[in-house]
């Protein structure tokens, strides 16, 4: 069949506005006519004249819709321009390894295909997001523009007859409007091992694993891909590389429904991973998300390692990598709800320390710039500047490296650095699905109060401590780099010992809202007690201050990380 070029009409849709990592929603919305065709169109329009003649990376976390979505994609691309696509083969993609792709190759970007770590199946959610350049999430002011876009689109553009098949490894020639179109169906994992052999020294690691260097003992791991697109990756780093038992890896089939797991590395949803660590005779277990950027760690006995700790953790022995020791270490970053242990390391090391809203693509100024080479979210994201995304793998190879460089257990590396900088005990509360309309007012009814200048001061007890308001606020950012504003961000109380209370709507979810209530508690001397003690009475003046009970209606929260 001939390919021909169709220009389609079509009207908009309301409420394509990319949230903090695209626009998420369930699959019925991605599928209706002419949907996705058009949030495709927009973001290829946002890139204005560069699109021509470009390279884009095509894939995604295996998801329902997934395959379908990057073979349209494929022809839209097609007809706009564009002169070469790298698509992953089955249109499978981690979302690390589509940051790595779009450096390497020096692509103008990627269309990411996922929802990260929000279920998937037919009932389930569907997200696509664009990646710039620089292989980072798309900065506020593109995705404004597709925003923009989105509500006054009139039409789309097609090939018809484009038939390619991504399950197939390979180069594809077409000839699209007399000029040459390339379609390259990649090995989904091999760029990505590639790199992570760069960051890591592979022979030492596989002698940790092996008991090599362990006194004949091997690492004893429980890997869980979560039936996500890690599972391929898994298998090749951790296995064929590695030298892992293959009975030390679950869950690496990726599956449009995730196998019915939600694929959210945390202590709710990877509930199989920590019974199993605890039951079992494991030294380190880890689990990661739907497209890859997420992690977990846990230790023997399933000690959780919050994502905060790990990140200052990772920070303190940055140079047991060989990539940093080669490299040399810059700034550090999180994002503003992550409680703050890393600025204790960032102190101690004498380095610039960024403190940036929730949303990876605020780091991305930061390392293009040189000025930052790790960084970290409370959602289990922590990343350097190997690529513009975080990245589970990369998190447990890191891992894997202060362990062998100390050899010592994960729990005993927690403890030692508690010991030396303090110990920042963290929670997270989400309420998700909750009525839009009531939880806007919370939020309005909070900013009042916490902006109020009379609020500094104030004491509140409960739990027989007490804490003194020192500021608060809702947290803006200023770009260092490019000097942008970014407003809005959370509303956030800080108390005068340095423990704080953060809350804010989340931007990732595909329908209604979600409150996300984080509460970080520093102690300086008492590091070794229950965090679930030792946080009841902030959470509880949190609750108080915030009225969220009476306002969602709701007792306790869906999910507690």
């Amino acid at each position: 069949m001939a390919i021909t070029l169709a220009t389609v009409a079509t009207t908009p849709y309301e409420g394509q506005k990319p949230g903090t990592s695209g626009l998420r929603k369930k699959v019925k919305v991605f599928t209706q006519k002419n949907y996705t065709e058009n949030f495709v169109q927009c973001i290829l329009d946002a890139n204005g004249a560069a699109l021509t003649g470009s390279t884009l990376v095509v894939g995604g976390d295996g998801r329902f819709f997934c395959r379908e979505a990057c073979e349209l994609i494929v022809r839209i691309c097609a007809a706009n321009g564009v002169s070469r696509i790298l698509a992953g083969q089955n249109g499978i993609l981690s979302t690390p390894a589509v940051s790595s792709l779009i450096r390497r190759h020096k692509a103008l970007g990627g269309i990411v295909l996922t929802a990260s770590h929000n279920p998937g199946g037919p009932e389930n959610d569907f997200g696509i997001k664009f990646n710039c350049e620089n292989g980072g999430p798309a900065p506020d002011a593109f995705t404004n523009k597709i925003y923009a876009l989105s509500g006054e689109i009139k039409e789309y553009k097609i090939a018809e007859g484009l038939a390619i098949d991504v399950s197939k490894v390979g180069v594809n020639n077409y000839e699209v409007a007399g000029k040459p179109f390339v379609v390259e169906v990649i090995d989904s994992v091999a760029d990505y091992v590639l790199l992570m052999k760069e960051i890591f020294d592979f022979d030492k690691l596989k002698d940790f694993v092996s008991g090599k260097s362990r006194g004949g003992q091997p690492l004893k791991m429980r890997i869980d891909a979560m039936n996500g697109v890690t599972g391929s990756y898994v298998q090749e780093i951790f296995v064929n590389c590695l030298g892992a038992s293959k009975d030390g890896v679950v869950h690496t089939t990726p599956l449009p429904d995730f196998g019915g797991l939600h694929p959210d590395p945390n202590l709710t949803y990877a509930k199989d991973l920590v019974d199993a660590v605890r039951s079992g005779d494991y030294d380190i277990g880890a689990a990661f998300d739907g497209d890859g950027d997420r992690n977990m760690i846990i230790g023997r006995n399933a000690f959780f390692v919050t994502p905060s700790d790990s990140l200052a953790v990772i920070a303190h022995y940055l140079e047991c990598i060989p990539y940093f020791k080669k490299n040399g270490v810059t700034g550090l970053a999180r994002s503003m709800p992550t409680a703050s242990a890393v600025d204790l390391v960032a102190k101690a090391l004498n380095k610039e320390l960024f403190e940036v809203p929730t949303g990876w693509k605020y780091f991305g100024n930061l390392m293009d710039a040189g000025r930052l080479c790790l960084c970290g979210e409370e959602s289990f994201g922590t990343g350097s500047d190997h690529i513009r995304e975080k990245d589970g793998i990369w998190a447990v190879l890191a891992w894997f490296s202060v362990m062998q460089h100390t050899g010592k257990s994960v729990e005993d590396i927690c403890v030692e650095h508690w010991k030396r900088y303090g110990r920042n005990y963290f929670t997270r509360y989400d309420y998700e699905e909750c009525d839009l309309a009531p939880c806007n007012e919370m939020m309005d009814t909070l900013e009042k109060t916490i902006t109020d200048p009379a609020f500094v001061g104030k004491d509140f007890s409960a739990g027989g401590k007490t804490y003194k308001v020192k500021l608060g606020d809702n947290f803006s950012y200023n770009d260092p780099i490019d000097k942008s504003v970014s407003t809005k961000q959370g509303l956030r109380i800080v108390f005068t010992d340095g423990s704080r209370v953060v809350m804010r709507l989340s931007g990732t979810g595909s329908s209604g809202a979600t409150v996300r209530l984080y509460i970080d508690s520093y102690e300086r001397e008492n590091v070794l007690g229950q965090a679930a003690d030792m946080l009841k009475p902030l959470i509880d003046i949190a609750l108080q201050i915030s009225k969220l009970p009476q306002y969602t209606g709701r007792n306790a929260p869906t999910v507690i990380t």
